[in-house]
């Protein structure tokens, strides 16, 4: 790092490319305070360009008092490097609340020069929740995989038997043993939908349109449960298409469309379900069964204005039988959670009152090569890509 943040004249070309390289915000500050160097990230992050920062001190960029000074002053006394975690660095100019955290460490080429870098926690934190999604999902598979055995076998012997007594009872009594077969059958039904989450071989994914995706979501909705609810569409054109399976994409957004469609039922002809696709480059996840870490820059949302979900059930909206409906099973949101972790994906959500955002994070279809799911490898494609969605 020390060599990277060497003066611009000294390696103009090597510098600027390595440290505009980074993802992460990264700052030098000199002995006097003021802004010596900074890269790409950190002139978005302060929206802000780099000759305008090198004309101000860091007192002027953070808000009064902000731990950051405190902790360069701590790295120039004991010439040692220093981490903080979820220190707020919120200002009027970008932003009431801009949670990261700091990496502060002494230049020692250059006595008295400090390099910070800021990684923001909306990352940090899509991390942390992806991994609670995933675990999540697996107490669940073991639960399928219990429930499959106790419950579904004894089932058989039950429905069996009410047919075999069928044959010889009265009308009267045909309509027990047919509520018997009837119940039996529901149960099992029940089981089967827990079985999903006990499945885990490869899924089969290829190039998917997403629009075509949400279009086939919203169709169904509009025809059903959502019919008098009004539909806004904000789409990228020029998205390419993403790697997925595209049954299991339409399950994904029908549970989350069904989902904003109930939380809307009181608001009337103010209801109002908002569809988003975007390209958003710069998260990077590992996915399971393979080596290479895969950028996800295809963002989905499903948003809506309805009363919000509430904040203690946030953390767990994802874990399952965590439900805010008095009927529901808590299951849905689980199985969504699942399949997106299988797509190697990220999902998330974001409430307040009035506006509610379901995120999902997925990576894009490589028009170079194709997924090989046999190895969880990648292989180059023998047809071309499917055409851009749209």
């Amino acid at each position: 790092m020390n060599a990277v943040l060497e003066p611009r004249a000294a390696k103009p070309n090597e510098s600027d490319a390595i440290l505009n390289a980074l993802p992460n915000p990264v700052l030098l500050v000199g002995p006097d305070g003021k802004i010596i160097d900074a890269n790409m990230a950190a002139e978005s992050f302060f929206e802000i360009s780099t000759q305008l920062l090198q004309r101000q001190s860091l007192t002027e960029l953070v808000p009064f008092g902000s731990p950051l000074l405190a902790l360069i002053e701590q790295v120039r006394s004991g010439n040692s490097p220093v981490n903080e975690y979820k220190v707020d660095l919120g200002t009027p100019r970008i932003g009431a609340d801009r949670q990261v955290d700091l990496h502060v460490a002494p230049l020692t080429e250059r006595p008295g020069h400090i390099v910070v870098m800021l990684q923001e926690r909306t990352i940090a934190d899509k991390m942390d929740r992806q991994l609670t999604h995933r675990s999540a999902a697996r107490s669940v598979i073991a639960l399928a995989a219990m429930l499959a055995h106790e419950i579904k076998n004894p089932l058989s012997g039950i429905r069996g038997a009410a047919q075999l007594l069928e044959q010889q009872a009265s009308s009267e009594d045909r309509m027990l043993t047919r509520l018997i077969c009837d119940e039996a059958d529901r149960i099992v039904t029940l089981v089967d939908r827990m079985e999903v989450f006990g499945d885990d071989r490869p899924v089969a994914r290829g190039p998917v349109n997403i629009h075509s995706v949400l279009d086939h979501v919203k169709r169904l909705a509009q025809s059903g449960f959502a019919r008098n609810i009004k539909f806004v569409e904000d789409y990228d054109p020029s998205l390419p298409p993403v790697l997925a399976n595209q049954d299991q994409l339409i399950q994904v957004f029908l549970n989350l469309v069904k989902n904003a469609a109930e939380a809307l039922v009181d608001l009337g002809s103010e209801a109002e379900i908002q569809l988003t696709t975007a390209f958003r480059p710069g998260v990077r996840l590992s996915v399971p069964g393979k080596k290479t870490r895969v950028s996800l820059p295809l963002e989905f949302c499903v948003k809506d204005n309805g009363p919000g979900v509430p904040e203690d059930l946030l953390p767990n909206l994802f874990d399952p039988f965590v439900t805010t409906k008095a009927s529901g099973s808590g299951l849905g949101l689980a199985l969504v959670a699942k399949i997106v972790g299988d797509h190697g994906g990220i999902i998330e959500c974001e409430s307040q009152p009035r506006k509610t955002t379901f995120r999902v994070l997925l990576p894009m279809y490589n028009t170079a090569k194709a997924y090989n799911q046999s190895t969880g490898e990648d292989e180059p494609a023998s047809s071309p890509a499917s055409q851009n969605a749209r």
